[in-house]
């Protein structure tokens, strides 16, 4: 940077300078300091306009990461909405599936008990029906004797 050259350079004029005695004063060229001054008047423009536009190009940066991470974190925030509503859904299917496979077994079960009900009387009604038809049978045969 050329402002901190034109300082330095204002800063040697004034250590070289010669020194007023009994004082802590000095004297200077008073055209050499003014031409300085005015250099650095001249140059102070273009410097403060590279850092208005570095601190403008930071707010910038700033400000976009900013809008990013808020992206980021709003879209990690639906992942986990849908996610979670994933997992209720999925809840939800076994909740179903389970409440399915105990109405299926129940009915099953129902389905089982009467088969067995009615074979129990088809076999009785047949045992009944048989002992009668060997009743007669004995009894035809008591009658042939």
């Amino acid at each position: 940077m050329e402002i901190f050259t034109l300082l330095e350079k204002l800063e040697q004029l004034i250590n070289n300078s010669k020194k007023i005695p009994l004082s802590d004063k000095c004297m200077l060229e008073q055209q050499e300091v003014l031409d300085i001054i005015k250099e650095i008047r001249l140059k102070l423009p273009d410097e403060l306009k590279q850092a208005k536009w570095v601190k403008e190009e930071r707010e910038r940066i700033l400000t976009e990461a900013n809008k990013e991470a808020e992206n980021v974190v709003k879209e990690a925030e639906n992942r986990i909405i849908a996610m979670i509503d994933e997992h209720e859904i999925t809840k939800k299917a076994y909740e179903q599936k389970n409440e399915i496979m105990s109405a299926a077994n129940e009915s099953s079960r129902q389905i089982t008990q009467g088969a067995r009900e009615y074979a129990d009387n088809i076999l009785d009604n047949l045992a009944k029906s048989l002992e009668k038809t060997l009743k007669e049978i004995k009894e035809d045969r008591k009658e042939l004797k």
